[in-house]
């Protein structure tokens, strides 16, 4: 054995991979359950097994390091597989929105360059147009006898049983791309923020000693999504301290069979967007459940100070922590404790341990205590980079600072509150809508001249977006079922606009730009948006 050798195997022995962390809690935890679905149990060392088999299947496909692996899947026991059977190879994973449509999941395939599609029966038929006439065609795997869908795929369970579980030796180190998460961005095209394996386990090892997870009392429910940024980030937090993760995968949200479920499995911990706290409370008789939750979590939107009280009300053996980031900084970036959620309504805590955050001005100057400026991070859970994206990250990162988009302010005693957004962005039942990709798919109707989205209050989804249009024609203006009809095969149903209003001219400045605030100003009181089945349930 040589020098070079010594030494690359003493820098292997130091490290400790996203994907390897699976590995180690499968030694730590031999007789736990790591997920569970429905009646179907994975103890540790069998999730490990599965994910080395499925590693396996992968590599024998030509898949290996720094190749991209999309998963398309809806909230299952095979989606957390796929993930670390990536991120064990060393290949970067690309988790894909499962709401979207196919022309939508097309560019993230094609933009990420991906070697691999793991896909289920539900997202098939979605998955199989987008991949038609993809050059290089990427390798299949079908779960549910799905791979008819497709002119050359494998079945997930089949490719599985024929590898061995014998451990993977991959050395990966944690600065490399564990994940591309693709947000959508300005321009209208969603943007990959690269998250590495430093990322993920930091943010992990942070949030749960914020939070002060321990084994004993963690049963956890993984209820959102787990193609966002809040589910990828909620899973390994809970694997490291042995939780039980009871995975929740109806694609339409029932809060009736979510507190049956988190009665039933005696769920310890728990996070939900607002509106779907909203909801739970709202359910008669909850306070007399039999729930053993200890600990509950809410992010991804504002919450209301009525819906804070109701929580604490509810709950009382329960604190609630408020996660606040995006998906560029591998999600938490602040948290507020229990104790603090009534002392400091509506703040979004503080900077994790570790984590730095500043609010400046636009020469990236400190702002006052309590003025109102943009909030910009630097510290180990931000991101790497846009992929094949360097103007948008130069941007990003201008001044040696990542720069939020959000506007905030901050109190004598440290704790921020999150104004507005720079960016322009509708938060609609915790999924965020980019106003420039909806006026992108609107401006190509023929008889639209000019579209600007906003967002107007909901009172159960908090925002929807309402599509401002002038028309080429004043004579024959587009309908608002036309508009919607035309979005259909263009955005996600929760993108496209519940209203449409047209107008002869629309407001601008001196320079010409459209006067999104007079609009807002106009139609912030407009009747509730139409088409309620248009809108997410995360």
């Amino acid at each position: 054995m040589t020098l070079d050798d010594d030494v690359r195997i003493a820098r292997a022995a130091g490290r400790q991979s996203y994907g390897s962390q699976l590995a180690a809690a499968a030694r730590r935890y031999p007789d736990r359950i790591a997920l569970q679905l429905d009646d179907v149990r994975l103890t540790y060392p069998q999730l490990d097994r599965r994910v080395t088999k499925l590693a396996r299947a992968l590599a024998a496909r030509g898949v290996g390091l720094g190749d991209r692996v999309a998963v398309l899947m809806r909230n299952r026991l095979e989606t957390v597989q796929a993930y670390y059977a990536g991120l064990r190879l060393g290949a970067i994973v690309v988790p894909v929105n499962f709401r979207l449509v196919a022309a939508e999941v097309r560019y993230v395939l094609s933009d990420s360059g991906c070697a691999a599609v793991i896909v289920d029966a539900a997202c098939a038929g979605v998955a199989a147009e987008a991949i038609d006439g993809l050059d290089p065609s990427p390798v299949v795997l079908a779960t549910d006898g799905a791979e008819h869908h497709f002119r050359h795929a494998d079945s997930f369970e089949a490719a599985v049983a024929q590898e061995s579980d014998e451990p993977l030796c991959i050395d990966v180190d944690e600065g490399e791309p564990a994940f591309i998460m693709y947000t959508s961005g300005t321009t209208g095209r969603p943007k990959g923020a690269v998250l590495s394996h430093r990322n993920l386990t930091t943010v992990a090892l942070l949030t749960s000693m914020s939070t002060g997870a321990v084994p004993e009392d963690q049963t956890s429910l993984l209820g959102v999504p787990m193609f966002h940024i809040a589910g990828v980030g909620s899973i390994l937090p809970r694997l490291l301290t042995g939780a039980r993760i009871v995975v929740y995968s109806p694609a339409v949200f029932d809060p009736v069979a979510i507190v049956d479920l988190l009665e039933r499995e005696q769920v310890t911990n728990c996070f939900f967007v607002p509106s779907q706290w909203q909801a739970i409370c709202a359910l008669p008789g909850i306070k007399d459940r039999n729930l053993a939750l200890r600990r509950i979590g809410w992010g991804a939107a504002p919450a209301q100070p009525s819906l804070l009280e109701a929580l604490a009300s509810t709950f009382p053996q329960a604190p609630a922590f408020t996660a606040f980031g995006q998906t560029e900084t591998s999600a938490t970036i602040c948290l507020l404790r229990g104790e603090d959620a009534l002392r400091k309504p509506g703040s979004v805590g503080q900077p994790l341990y570790g984590v730095e955050a500043r609010i400046v001005d636009d020469d990236l100057n400190d702002v006052a205590v309590g003025e109102v400026g943009e909030i910009v991070y630097r510290g180990p859970t931000v991101m790497r980079e846009y992929w094949n994206n360097p103007k948008a990250t130069a941007e990003a990162f201008a001044g040696g600072w990542f720069h939020s988009g959000d506007l905030c302010r901050k109190d004598e005693d440290g704790f921020i509150w999150v104004v507005d957004r720079k960016k322009d962005m509708i938060i609609s039942g915790g999924e965020n809508i980019y106003c420039a990709e909806v006026e992108a798919a609107i401006d190509a109707h023929a008889k639209v001249a000019e579209v600007a989205v906003i967002g107007v209050p909901h009172e159960k989804w908090g925002q929807t977006p309402l599509a401002v249009v002038t028309a080429l024609d004043p004579a024959d203006p587009p309908t608002e079922a036309e508009i919607i009809e035309h979005c259909r095969g263009l955005l996600a149903s929760y993108k496209k606009p519940t209203a449409v209003v047209v107008i002869d001219a629309m407001p601008r400045t001196a320079s010409g730009k459209i006067q999104k605030y007079a609009l807002r100003d106009r139609f912030s009181r407009q009747p509730e948006p139409r088409v309620p089945d248009q809108q997410p349930s995360p």
